[in-house]
């Protein structure tokens, strides 16, 4: 009988048992998900979810009717309530991994600020700003705000909202939408030169909160005057010249104050109607001048006056001598330098020097006021 035939007709072959896994390739697993486990664990960190848990956050308010003003009645959960750490001294962090050379906290060297990433995860709460940049327009105040968000602790309204001065009647919650969110301990601002020049404002921004913190950037009120001349210049090139707008009559010499270029640089007489509602301690005024020579400096005085720890230094700054201003080495949430765009630092006319000479005369009263007001001369005459 064939081999085949005798084999087929025997017991079958007991079947083959599974080798158990050599102890390395098993420790090996272990590491593996143990280091899986370590990276979720580090992530949930990252989301500031560890070592505490997210405060609870208030209740929004209701909608208010748009006949109400948008005005909020005491004690309602979406009034602006300053951070605690602008009052009180910010408990220790954890230590983190030394920076390498040039890339502070805050200048945006390639990383995001802290709490970006729980921030992206929708934690964080849309408040009310607690601070405001009034004014003035043409003084500096877009170059401010773009220095101020490098700080971890600033959060601002992306474009100028406009609330105080053209959207009350929509009410504080359509306001408070347009405000980015923040954690605790985050600031909240946003900023309209606007307001500087309204005179519903004060009292408006007052109703929200009587304890919002104001700043205004000035400038020699002439050189205002030109270089808002020049913004209108290059949307309206058929518009008349600087000197016919300046005077209602070029032979007497008198100003036409009803122009807005010649009526904004009064500082002294906008600045009467803002002390109605607020004390001179809670204004802050900072010089369009000492913000392009040491804008390190004038950040500081901000940063002081927010309660917010000097992060931003002159290792954020370089000047470029080609648009005649400083610009950041990182901005915010990147890693190149950034500069304002090509519609500032723009090239002013040439006006007749004897035009310039009788505005200076005409704001010399108004300016010794101002300084007065302020106890602070900024050097305009």
């Amino acid at each position: 009988m064939p081999r085949a035939s005798m084999a087929g007709n025997g017991p079958p072959a007991p079947a083959a048992c599974p080798e158990p896994l050599p102890r390395s390739v098993f420790k090996k697993f272990l590491l593996m998900l143990m280091s899986l486990l370590m990276s979720l664990y580090v992530f949930y960190c990252l989301a500031e979810r560890c070592p505490s848990l997210p405060a609870p956050l208030l209740a929004a308010a209701p909608e208010q009717a748009a006949g109400g003003g948008g005005r909020l009645e005491p004690g309602s959960p979406s009034l602006p309530s300053w951070p605690p750490a602008a009052r009180r001294k910010r408990p220790k962090q954890p230590r983190r991994r030394p920076e390498a050379p040039g890339r502070g906290a805050g200048s945006g060297g390639g990383g995001e600020p802290p709490g970006t990433l729980a921030l992206l995860l929708g934690e964080g709460s849309k408040r009310l700003p607690q601070a405001i940049i009034v004014g003035v327009k043409k003084g500096g105040t877009r170059a401010l705000l773009e220095f101020l968000r490098v700080h971890p602790d600033v959060r601002a309204a992306g474009a100028e909202p406009h609330f105080f001065d053209r959207g009350y009647e929509r009410g504080f919650a359509w306001y408070r939408e347009l405000m980015p969110r923040t954690l605790d301990g985050q600031i909240t601002m946003e900023k309209t030169p606007s307001y500087f020049v309204t005179k519903e404002a004060p009292a408006r921004i007052s109703a929200m909160s009587k304890g919002t913190k104001l700043i205004v950037v000035v400038r020699d009120p002439v050189t205002r005057a030109i270089s808002d001349y020049t913004q209108t210049l290059s949307k309206k090139p058929d518009i008349p010249t600087f000197e016919s707008l300046t005077f209602k009559n070029r032979t007497t010499g008198l100003i036409d104050t009803s122009w807005s270029a010649i009526q904004i640089g009064i500082y002294a007489k906008h600045l009467e109607n803002w002390l109605l509602y607020f004390p001179i301690g809670q204004i802050l005024f900072i010089s369009g001048e000492r913000l392009i020579s040491d804008p390190a400096g004038e950040l500081g005085r901000v940063q002081d006056f927010l309660g917010l720890k000097r992060i931003i230094t002159d290792k954020h700054f370089y000047f470029n001598k080609t648009k005649g201003f400083p610009c950041l080495k990182k901005a915010e949430g990147s890693s190149k330098p950034h500069c304002l765009g090509k519609t500032k630092g723009r090239t002013h006319p040439s006006i007749d020097r004897e035009v310039v000479q009788r505005l200076r005369e005409f704001y010399r009263p108004f300016n010794m006021k101002f300084y007065q007001m302020t106890g602070h001369d900024f050097g305009w005459d």
